[in-house]
């Protein structure tokens, strides 16, 4: 008999375990109804009633090779025939050809591969290497951004997700990014928005003591709160002023990694090579958990006699690095990464255009690759909001009808505060981006009824 006969297989019964015995993340647990989710496939999945949704999502943003890839599947179903599991200490040939695969699609010298379970601990570790380096102990990261939800990753987050972890990691200092659209810096150009953001951190320093700083963190492109492409020149500025100073630049390319901008490496986009590189979701879409750091030459051997103090039972675990090595040969044999760079530049971006053209409650479509934001507003002079920051409950129902619409056409969206994010994953047709596009074009008649400008 199969264990795994005794699953719950109807959607009622799915829901009333879920209600009693399931904790969600990031919930008030009365207050949700989790939709339960039968099978997946490409880039759609299908729910117990038979309902299929186009995934303009990717679950998390992590689904870049889509489900239930073939190749994938079976290269697992292989491994486990082999080998279930090893520990850290030993090598292993999955996990060797991971780190060599990873280190060789990355910039510069990041030659050496640290692996984790997931984008938060690899951004733990990557503070961890770069203190231990530098001797130092603070991190300057950006507002506006997400770095993942344990101790360290939060402290450093820029959104309304770290208040309830504070107090936290001392030595974490927030600073402002670029964001031409709502420009802290009363910017009029992108030109103008690179040089105040860069003038900016350059003050941080100053009044922080840049001799007292480790590393700067920053999301390559920023994910979750709003898709934010930095404008040229200036991640090459970051770079600039961290090795004026001595500081590690750290890349959480967590989200925007592996195919998501169109490149393997986001910082590809822009030409720049920082010392360490946190990465995860796409490197193996979720398939198995994995995440890791990639680390420069330099960092390296700063622990070449010296203990790195860290590590996980289940870092570099066997099935995990199987499934890297698997994902990274189908994303080079399908050309994945060029799918998603010319989806972003000849279909996404300018149907965007278009679709803000014919909406006025579109106050700015921005991306690269299949990552791309539409921000709503409610007057698009002033940049109000379609909804307020953090907006939840009663003040965020606009999003909501939003989103619900969608999801009666068959789309499942991503939406954060007054945006929907066109995230699908990177394997999507052109056929299938323009359906949804379609519908997100329709849906957006909601957000125009809650606009207030001329």
């Amino acid at each position: 008999m199969n264990p795994l006969d005794g699953l719950p297989d109807t959607d009622a019964r799915i829901r009333e375990l879920d209600r009693a015995h399931v904790f969600h993340s990031w919930s008030a647990q009365k207050l949700i109804d989790p939709l339960p989710i039968a099978s997946a496939e490409g880039s759609h999945f299908t729910d117990y009633d038979g309902t299929r949704y186009l995934d303009f999502s990717s679950q998390l943003i992590n689904a870049n090779i889509g489900y239930n890839h073939p190749k994938l599947v079976a290269a697992i179903q292989d491994y486990v025939g082999r080998l279930t599991t090893i520990a850290p200490t030993f090598a292993n040939d999955a996990r060797s050809e991971a780190a060599r695969l990873i280190a060789e699609l990355a910039p510069g010298d990041l030659n050496r591969v640290f692996f984790t379970n997931g984008g938060a601990e690899a951004v733990e570790n990557a503070m961890r290497m770069a203190k231990l380096h530098t001797g130092r102990q603070k991190v300057l990261a950006a507002y506006r951004s997400y770095h993942g939800a344990t101790a360290g990753a939060i402290t450093a987050t820029g959104d309304p997700r770290r208040w309830g972890a504070e107090p936290a990691m001392p030595g974490i200092v927030h600073f402002w990014g670029p964001y031409p659209y709502r420009s802290a810096f009363h910017s009029e150009t992108p030109e103008q928005e690179c040089e105040r953001a860069l003038q900016h951190l350059r003050d941080t320093l100053m009044v922080e003591g840049a001799h007292t700083v480790a590393a700067i963190i920053l999301e390559t492109v920023v994910g979750t709160n709003g898709i934010l492409v930095p404008p040229d020149g200036y991640l090459a500025g970051v770079r600039q002023i961290c090795d004026e100073f001595g500081i590690v630049y750290i890349a959480d390319e967590v989200m925007a990694g592996f195919g998501r901008c169109g490149e393997w490496f986001a910082v590809d986009h822009w030409d720049v090579t920082p010392d360490l590189i946190a990465f995860a979701k796409g490197v193996n879409s979720g398939y198995v958990p994995l995440g890791g750091v990639v680390i420069s030459e330099r960092i390296a051997r700063t622990f070449d006699e010296r203990i790195f103090p860290g590590g996980l039972t289940y870092s570099g675990h066997p099935l995990a690095c199987a499934s890297a090595v698997a994902s990274i040969t189908i994303f080079k044999d399908e050309g994945i990464v060029e799918n998603a760079r010319r989806l972003g530049t000849e279909v996404i971006g300018p149907e965007l255009a278009k679709i803000a053209e014919r909406h006025p409650s579109v106050g700015e479509v921005r991306g690269l690759g299949v990552f791309w934001a539409v921000e709503l507003v409610r007057d698009a002079a002033t940049h109000a909001p379609l909804v307020p920051y953090n907006a939840s409950g009663a003040d965020a129902k606009p999003m909501n009808e939003l989103a619900a619409a969608c999801k009666e056409r068959g789309l499942w969206p991503m939406t954060h505060f007054n945006r929907t994010h066109v995230v699908p994953p990177c394997i999507i047709t052109e056929t299938e981006v323009r359906e949804g596009l379609g519908i997100l074009d329709e849906a957006l008649d909601v957000a125009d009824r809650y606009y207030e400008g001329n």
